[in-house]
């Protein structure tokens, strides 16, 4: 077989003279290029293993469970499979093609009639015996609880090994493709709360409302680091701290896969997008990613590497190229990182098309078949095809021309049987129809308001809020998302990214109606600045109401994070008007708004706060709720100033001595309507040794006239090392109420793996020094002495 890449191999004709050292040259590129080609074909193309990389049968045997059940069942099934049965298993489908109507177009333009088409999931099960769907639109419980129980009936009463199907769908936020289910903020918000109360909440409700309906597979959570708002997916992020990001995904996928109110059901979660995935080089979906290896495993990994630990039974893949090599082709990141580093013994999914990818977009693969060779000696596990079955028939003929192993199939489809296995789906296929009372529960409904309360930041605050409800006669509300409810929820809500109003509950309130709630007869809606400036002069304040319309992935890239001119223009006309205003964002990723900073009076950052979020937005604005969120992301300056809290410190060091601001509202910040006072940051001891910890303890009084909720956030400084270190890194946060006049103690233990960091290959490093410690307006310096000094 050629070398896959031989087109990029281009010879001239000699020259007719050439000076030694360019001969030298030339010998030497020449020689690597062979050597290149020479290493690849001394691979082992049945299974991709390199000299780095655990094989085949060690994998075969390293992932089996402890569970004699379940390991016999699936040699059982593997002994009697054929072929094609097993590729069927590795393939997932999207549901448009087992439906009896489907408009599935671009962006939001798709429709779709939840209900099986017999005659097309038969040929997909007789002809290619798929072992997996996916995806869907807001139907009703009753519809899906049909969907999925014709879907199996039929699957078990025409397959000849009768193995489940297994349902994956995108329950990002809450149940957000079930009508009446319960919408969580998005997950941006949830870490801005700094309470994991409300991961785990909202996976727990998740799981209950889902479980039933056939929805064992969960993609959620998103385990990727906000670090660029051009990118269309930042709101499906918990943030820019990797620590934040560990703690509260692995909350979650406890949350739903440990759930013991779904009995007899399981969910499996899935962590994506394996990895470094939300940080594209130009900020465009499913691009290009440049980053050390040192600086992956030190920001980008952690997250994942928690929820693996926690036992995560899936992960969707990377849609981009991580350093030149497209990830689903990565046998690197794959095999070497993910299954000989991480130990992770579950399933690997492609993202949406990524196999055919490689070939139509990265162009690394000569054709479709030559890109499912690559993916599956990478490491792929299941390909979300999803249109089409073109998979199957590239993968049947790799295995025939001996270029993939039997033993290589086997791999995949005994960790998809062990998946559904372990989710009980054998034992349990059906749906059930006895439990729709928990769907959209009030008390559901009631957690999800209290999640939207504590994550709304409340960045900038001139003693204009709270705003009165028994003093305020007059607030004028402008804006172009103050009377929609799309915008509160953002994209993967009832549809992918929905374009229609009509499909919103009717109890939904939009800002405008939760504010007119709030402030009964007192609240005037401006639709333009001409109707705003008529209005102004009777007003006590003027809420003006920015952002965006949902968007999802690609189709939330956007060239410019500045906030649009004509929300920017409406703005400067309600400064204009003399009257206090306050700046309200709705918005899945912060937009540039410094040059009108400046002219509001109190500026609101309410994120994605879902369908509870407007009334939470109202009693914010009124003061029945203290806000108590902080920023889950360094708020951005200015368009090219994109720098996370835990940048280096050269950042800001510069060789010249001029103006650097790293934020407009930094990371781990937020105001509230009382006042918190930090003191008395003591050490148990100011030395810390190889094998032992510190105990640092902080006092926080409420030293205002409301109580209110604190989040104290610890952060460390690694003060001189070997690899430079941020300039502050969050190791560890909670957060307490605390009455007025009432001092609480805050304790944070310090482990020396907070002060460890990793080399390129994933190593920890521990190094003898000084550190220092930082929570609030305090900070202090320990040192870190692994051996007693001589």
């Amino acid at each position: 077989m050629k070398a896959p890449f031989h087109h990029f191999l281009f010879l001239s004709p000699k020259p007719k003279s050439q000076n030694p050292m360019r001969r030298l040259i030339s010998g030497c590129i020449v020689s690597m290029v062979l050597i290149v080609i020479m290493t690849r074909c001394g691979q082992d193309q049945q299974t991709g293993t390199t000299k780095n990389g655990s094989s085949v049968a060690d994998l075969l045997k390293i992932e089996r469970s402890d569970n004699a059940a379940v390991e016999d069942k699936i040699d059982s099934l593997l002994s009697v499979m054929t072929l094609e049965e097993k590729i069927g298993q590795m393939t997932q489908i999207n549901n448009s093609l087992i439906v009896t109507k489907a408009n599935w177009g671009a962006g939001s333009d798709l429709s779709i009639e939840t209900k099986v088409d017999t005659a097309k999931l038969g040929k997909m099960l007789r002809q290619y015996h798929i072992g997996s769907f996916l995806n869907g639109v807001a139907v009703s419980p009753e519809i899906w609880y049909q969907f999925y129980k014709d879907l199996q009936e039929y699957n078990l009463k025409t397959t000849r090994l009768k193995i489940p199907i297994i349902y994956g769908i995108d329950h990002m936020h809450g149940v957000n493709y079930v009508e009446g289910g319960t919408i969580f903020p998005h997950a941006i918000n949830t870490a801005a709360t700094y309470n994991n109360e409300f991961p785990e909440a909202m996976g727990n409700i998740t799981a209950i409302e889902s479980a039933d309906l056939g929805h064992q597979w969960l993609f959620a959570p998103v385990l990727d680091l906000s670090r660029t708002p051009l990118w269309g997916r930042y709101y499906e992020t918990l943030g820019e701290s990797p620590y934040v990001a560990a703690t509260m995904g692995t909350i979650f996928v406890k949350a739903v896969q440990e759930n013991k109110e779904i009995a007899p059901y399981k969910i499996a979660a899935t962590a994506k997008h394996f990895f470094a995935y939300s940080d594209p080089k130009y900020g465009w979906d499913r691009g290009p990613v440049d980053i050390s290896e040192q600086a992956l495993q030190e920001f980008h990994l952690p997250s994942f590497k928690a929820a693996i630990n926690a036992g995560i039974k899936t992960v969707m893949i990377n849609s981009g190229e991580l350093n030149g090599i497209p990830v689903h082709s990565s046998y690197w990141v794959l095999t070497e990182v993910l299954r000989d580093q991480l130990k992770f013994k579950g399933v690997a999914v492609t993202d949406w098309e990524d196999i055919i990818r490689l070939h139509r977009n990265h162009h690394v693969a000569i054709d479709e078949k030559d890109a499912t060779l690559k993916a599956i000696q990478a490491g792929v596990d299941m390909a979300m095809t999803p249109y089409t079955t073109d998979f199957c028939e590239h993968l049947k003929a790799l295995v025939n021309e001996g270029k993939i192993s039997m033993e290589r199939i086997d791999l995949s489809v005994s960790r998809i049987l062990r998946l559904k296995l372990e989710v009980g789906l054998f034992e349990n296929p059906l749906p059930r129809n006895d439990r729709f009372n928990r769907v959209g529960a009030p008390e559901h409904r009631a957690k999800a308001l209290e999640a939207a309360r504590e994550s709304i930041v409340l960045m900038k605050n001139e003693n204009v809020l709270p705003l009165n409800p028994e003093t305020t006669k007059n607030i004028v509300l402008t804006g172009p998302v103050a009377d929609l409810k799309r915008p509160l929820a953002g994209g993967w809500t009832l549809r992918w990214m929905a374009s229609e109003e009509s499909i919103y509950p009717k109890d939904m309130l939009t800002v405008n109606t939760a504010l007119q709630k709030e402030f009964p007869g007192k609240v005037s809606f401006a639709a333009t600045s001409a109707e705003l400036k008529a209005k102004a002069s009777r007003a006590d304040a003027i809420v003006v109401a920015v952002g965006e319309m949902p968007y999802a992935e690609g189709f939330g890239s956007i060239l410019d994070i500045s906030l649009p001119e004509d929300q920017v223009d409406l703005v400067k006309a309600a400064q204009a008007t003399g009257k206090p205003v306050i700046l309200l964002m709705i918005s899945g990723r912060p937009r540039v708004i410094t040059k009108i900073y400046p002219g509001c009076k109190a500026v609101i950052f309410a994120g994605l706060p879902g369908f509870e979020g407007a009334q939470a937005i109202a009693e914010i604005i009124s003061g029945k709720v203290n806000p108590s969120a902080k920023m889950s992301f360094n708020y951005p300056i200015a368009v090219n100033r994109l720098v996370p809290h835990n940048h280096k410190v050269s950042e800001v060091i510069l060789a010249h001595e001029i103006d650097n601001p790293i934020a407009l509202v930094p990371f781990g910040t937020g105001l509230s309507y009382t006042t918190f006072e930090y003191s008395n940051l003591t050490l148990s001891d100011s030395v810390v040794s190889a094998d032992g910890t510190i105990n640092a303890t902080v006092t926080v009084k409420n030293t205002g006239a409301r109580e209110g909720k604190e989040a104290v956030l610890w952060f460390i400084h690694d003060e001189v090392a070997s690899i430079s270190r941020p300039i502050r890194d969050l190791k560890f946060y909670s957060k307490e109420l605390i009455k007025p006049g009432e001092s609480k103690t805050f304790t944070y233990t310090i482990n020396v793996n907070d002060l460890a960091f990793p080399d390129k290959n994933g190593n920890a490093i521990l190094e003898d020094g000084y550190f220092t410690l930082m929570t609030g307006n305090l900070k202090t310096r320990f040192k870190l002495q692994r051996t007693e000094s001589k």
